[in-house]
This record gives structure tokens, C-alpha cells and sequence, in this order.
């Protein structure tokens, strides 16, 4: 069984590569910005690839569990980059989330991945 302590930063960081990844071609193909930024957003993919493979749990379940933080850093680029006020309801579906994800993440496995 994995640590939250372990778990939880690393599908933080995961996500954040994921989200940027997506977000550099959104500024070149939306707001027309230099196509230079395609460079760090490839490497920000690449690095997201790489960091799902430190997950020993099978790869659906730590698909499913990474949702969860995915959720909550959306939110917290919501708030931060694009400067959207954050709701309750916001916060309330990032508390479930989070809480789905350790439930997944920390299950009992039995020894299987």
C-alpha cells in the first residue's frame, strides 16, 4: 500500500504537467502566441508520460485515482491562472474528488498491483 504522503504530491505534480502540457498550445492556437511554446508543452507531456509510469499500482487504477488531483489542480488553475473566483460547489466536488482518490489509491491490493 502506498503512502498518501508519496501518493498525494505525486499525482500533484503529474497533473500540473498534464494541465500545462495541454495549456501552452492553447495560448499558441487561441491567442496566437509564439509556436516556440509547442517546445515546453511537448517536454511537459513527456515528463506527465513518465511520471504516470511511477505509479506501481495497475495502470486504470492509477488512471482513475490521478482524476481525482486532477480535479483539484484544475481548480487551483482556475483560480490562480485564468483568476476565476472558486465557488463552493467548486470546493465541495474538489473535497469528493480527493477523497475518492485516496479511497482508490489506498485501497487493500492483496499483493496485486
Amino acid at each position: 500500500m502506498q503512502s498518501l504522503l508519496y501518493v498525494f504530491p505525486l499525482f500533484f505534480v503529474t497533473a500540473l504537467t498534464e494541465i500545462i502540457g495541454c495549456y501552452l498550445p492553447y495560448l499558441v492556437l487561441k491567442q496566437g502566441k509564439s509556436a516556440l511554446l509547442l517546445i515546453p508543452a511537448a517536454l511537459s507531456l513527456a515528463t506527465f508520460a513518465w511520471l504516470l509510469t511511477l505509479h506501481p499500482a495497475a495502470a486504470g487504477r492509477t488512471y482513475a485515482a490521478y482524476g481525482g488531483m486532477y480535479i483539484v489542480v484544475a481548480l487551483f488553475w482556475l483560480r490562480f491562472v485564468d483568476g476565476t473566483k472558486l465557488t463552493a460547489w467548486d470546493a465541495s466536488g474538489a473535497f469528493l474528488a480527493l477523497l475518492g482518490m485516496a479511497l482508490i489509491a489506498m485501497q487493500p491490493t492483496g499483493g496485486q498491483p
